[in-house]
């Protein structure tokens, strides 16, 4: 059993004055693994004066000694990488073929941001101004389970970057992962008060964090619900905000597509994560004059893919993180089959044959045709997977219903032509678009439009974020 006692504040573990115990459990069997005590709203004050009373000193900081740090803390989770991968598999349900990636992101994302921060310019020649990019102060800093130690490096390794002290509130289903990463933080020497961490409910801690006066920058990834809670918290202060939220990724598959290459894309794009990712491609738009061909191939492909033991190298879908996750998914595909959408594969309950873990939190992967774009499971987020094939007349068509949707994070486009591709992308509404790819690259920017989210993450644009541009004019400049 692991029992977490301790939250991080002012460079010390300190014991939470919050009194709640929150079981963590072990998705792949639903058995509970331990304890954690949660942190509340006096505990995220402590914090936030903690990181209040080191910005003035570390705003002042020269961009190689924030580099070093950057490399120090990259290293020192480094260290770490067996156990934290061991917890992302235990504590998350990430399968092995996934996990590696989980536990190597957090340690790029200082060594890229170090390598970013060498070249940004913090100041600049504007007509007859010099305009220098000052850090905002206290940076909040909220994340979420389905990637835990990946949103807390990326983020904090941004705030450092800037010069900004950070308090951070990660999930506390995550809480094993989170104890890692600080201890490897702490590890690598930072200056009291830069980091502090706060496991806790977000109507409690995080409400506290958004609210705060001394709070300047709000960097939350969530749902969009909680989003615009965010949002209307950090209103009173005008604090500045970004938010990557929820997405209803379509992936286009143009009537040229190879579709040998193209559906395994299309599968891959939607159960990402175990589905639960919010640049999960769950609409799959297919023209109707390959529809039966796309249906039969997508159903071959969705039936060969492995849900179950997380640590079986051959599994690419594991559980869900929580029973509630669970039966949120159980809901939608009620859901689908209610409005008439027809089930080509897969379904409610756990897949067969497995047994050992009958009290796990796994989800059957799920394939729906003759979807209409105005179904629920075509409108709302699931976040697990299941997967919809929504067909159309024309190029036209697509676009259109790739675009009638409230989000606007990520899309897909899968094409033989790769110039009919990058015409029908420049047609979509959403941050990001990929052309037959799931590729990620650290310097492109990294939001969405509509209701995914305000603002940017990832390169310049993400430490743009984390500074305030003063202009300074007249004699001397």
């Amino acid at each position: 059993m692991h029992e977490i006692d301790s939250i991080y504040i002012d460079g010390r573990f300190v014991t939470p004055h919050g009194t709640e115990l929150f079981d963590l459990h072990n998705p792949a069997t639903g058995t509970v693994t331990g304890r954690v005590r949660l942190a509340d709203e006096e505990d995220a004050h402590a914090a936030i004066a903690a990181a209040k009373r080191t910005f003035p000193a570390f705003s002042r900081t020269a961009k190689a000694e924030r580099i070093a740090l950057l490399h120090r803390m990259g290293d020192a989770v480094a260290a770490r990488r067996d156990e934290l991968l061991e917890a992302v598999i235990e504590e998350y349900g990430a399968p092995a073929s996934r996990a590696g990636f989980m536990v190597d992101h957090p340690v790029n994302a200082f060594r890229e941001t170090a390598a970013l921060l060498a070249d940004y310019p913090f100041v600049r020649r504007m007509g007859t101004a010099e305009v220098r990019m000052e850090p905002l102060g206290v940076a909040g800093l909220i994340t979420p389970w389905n990637s835990n130690a990946g949103f807390i490096c990326g983020k904090l390794a941004t705030a450092i970057a800037a010069g900004c002290t950070a308090v951070i509130k990660p999930s506390e289903m995550s809480a094993r992962q989170t104890q890692i990463v600080t201890e490897a933080l702490h590890a690598a020497g930072l200056p009291p008060g830069l980091v502090n961490i706060v496991t806790g409910r977000g109507d409690r801690v995080g409400a506290a964090i958004s609210s705060h006066p001394d709070i300047a920058k709000i960097s939350f990834t969530g749902s969009t619900a909680t989003g615009k809670a965010i949002l209307r918290a950090a209103a009173d202060s005008l604090k500045r905000v970004t938010l990557e939220l929820g997405g209803k990724s379509p992936t286009i598959i143009l009537d040229d597509a190879e579709l040998s290459r193209a559906i395994p894309l299309a599968v891959s794009a939607a159960f990402m994560n175990s589905g639960q990712a919010c640049i999960a491609g769950t609409r799959l738009l297919a023209p109707r004059s390959r529809l039966a061909e796309i249906e039969a191939l997508t159903k071959a492909a969705v039936e060969a893919v492995r849900a179950g033991d997380p640590r079986d190298p051959a599994t690419s879908v594991g559980p869900m993180v929580s029973r509630t996750q669970w039966e949120r998914v159980q809901r939608y595909i009620r859901i689908g089959v209610g409005e008439g959408a027809v089930l080509l594969t897969g379904g409610e309950g756990r897949p067969e044959g497995q047994p050992e873990f009958s009290g796990g939190w796994f989800v059957r992967p799920t394939l729906f045709t003759g979807v209409r774009n105005d179904m629920t499971i075509a409108r709302e987020e699931i976040f697990g997977p299941v997967l919809s094939i929504i067909p159309y007349e024309d190029e036209e068509e697509a676009v259109a219903i790739a675009n009638d949707t409230i989000y606007g994070l990520q899309a897909y486009v899968l094409a033989g032509d790769t110039a009919r591709a990058r015409r029908v992308a420049d047609r979509i509404v959403a941050g990001r678009v990929l052309i037959n790819s799931l590729a990620h690259d650290p310097k492109a920017p990294f939001g969405g439009f509509k209701q995914s989210g305000i603002g940017r993450e990832y390169g310049s644009f993400g430490l743009d974020a984390f500074l305030e541009p003063k202009s300074l004019l007249g004699e001397g400049v």
